[in-house]
């Protein structure tokens, strides 16, 4: 749906780097890696990225063969508690990719060439325990392109800023609400102000704000009677994320930062596919172009931008008409506090459902496979 051929010979996916932003991948597999496609991404689209998905992992595992060889393997090893297994598999797959997007991390000066594992869903209520997991798994991985998934909730926070202050690279993850975003955004100036007053390095560390899109037009519009006001909270509430980034990168704080040698914290769009077939398939990265942000893309939305994606630097438009429809949403009866909240919290919950899922998968496969 929605299809118009690129005419010229651009690539759409290759040319977002003209506007300051970087595609990143949504998928990771080792089919993907041992297939050579992953290298023929970086090579062909200009991938800058990817953020590894327990769901695309759970799929393989359960419909395919891809990963039997790796769980014998790892059961011959005697690691066969599932949890500590499916983390040794995606440690090794992180590995693998961040070797492929090292050259991209090093071109870029470290800016880019990211892979991302997530701590256990499990331990989002658990500061401590985020802590301890965030540290484990970065020591383990021991690249310096890699990042630590963190959900941006109420326990996240604490946990999210003493990791940055002991230089993990974190992707801040689930974030709806521009207010749980400025949190975010200050809690990474704070670690690396730590940081500059301890006198220890802060140009090696990298971090993103996961802000999700798509999810927020599917919760709103159920809500709204007026047709009009459809389709359009998602992207005013992400340029009004994006105008705090813009108005906190004039402070004398963050200019301080960046002398030192700081990167600026991005914004990266998540959560990009569209959800509802009657609007553009590729509404949520047109509409959502600017520096210096990324955006993580789902395979069938990154095939469809290459196919029949335009450019414009469209994060900055119009800007007045976001905050006129922020501001209409109450007088319609939608509380977006609330609706982010809960998108907060059925998010949560969806992770560690589809985890418990994963693991349960894994344990049929070793079944399956006679591990004893």
């Amino acid at each position: 749906m929605h299809k118009s051929s690129n005419s010229n010979k651009v690539n759409p996916l290759k040319a977002l780097e003209a506007f300051g932003q970087s595609p990143w991948l949504d998928s990771l597999s080792r089919k993907l890696i041992e297939s050579g496609e992953l290298a023929k991404l970086v090579k062909e689209d200009g991938l800058k990225g990817i953020t590894s998905n327990p769901a695309i992992f759970d799929k393989a595992v359960s419909q395919g063969s891809d990963y039997d060889a790796a769980i014998l393997k790892k059961c011959d090893q005697k690691i066969t508690e599932t949890e500590a297994l499916f983390e040794s598999i995606a440690i090794e797959d992180i590995k693998d990719a961040a070797e492929i997007l090292y050259p991209v991390y090093k071109n870029s000066g470290g800016k880019d060439g990211f892979v991302s594992l997530e701590v256990s869903p499990r331990l989002a209520h658990d500061s401590a325990k985020t802590l301890e997991a965030a540290r484990r798994l970065f020591k383990e991985l021991a690249r310096p392109n890699v990042m630590i998934k963190i959900p941006g909730n109420r326990e996240g926070l604490s946990a999210i800023e003493k990791a940055l202050a002991e230089g993990i690279n974190i992707n801040i993850t689930l974030l709806f609400s521009v207010n749980r975003y400025k949190e975010v955004l200050e809690a990474y100036m704070n670690a690396l102000d730590y940081r500059k007053k301890k006198g220890l390095s802060i140009s090696d560390i990298s971090s993103v704000a996961s802000f999700f899109v798509s999810r927020i037009d599917t919760a709103v519009d159920g809500l709204l009677k007026d047709a009009s006001l459809k389709g359009k909270t998602a992207i005013a509430n992400a340029k009004m994320a994006y105008k705090h980034f813009q108005e906190i990168s004039q402070t004398a704080k963050f200019q301080e930062l960046l002398k030192a040698g700081a990167k600026p914290q991005r914004l990266l769009w998540a959560s990009t596919s569209t959800k509802n077939p009657a609007y553009r398939d590729v509404l949520y990265i047109e509409e959502l172009i600017g520096e210096p942000t990324v955006n993580t893309i789902p395979f069938e939305t990154w095939n469809a931008f290459k196919d029949h994606g335009k450019l414009r630097a469209s994060l900055k438009e119009n800007i007045s008409e976001a905050q006129a429809m922020m501001e209409k949403l109450p007088k319609a009866g939608v509380d977006l506090d609330k609706v982010c909240k809960d998108l907060e919290d059925a998010g949560i919950k969806a992770f560690a459902d589809s985890y418990a899922h994963l693991l349960k998968n894994l344990e049929d496969k070793m079944k399956a496979l006679d591990v004893k």
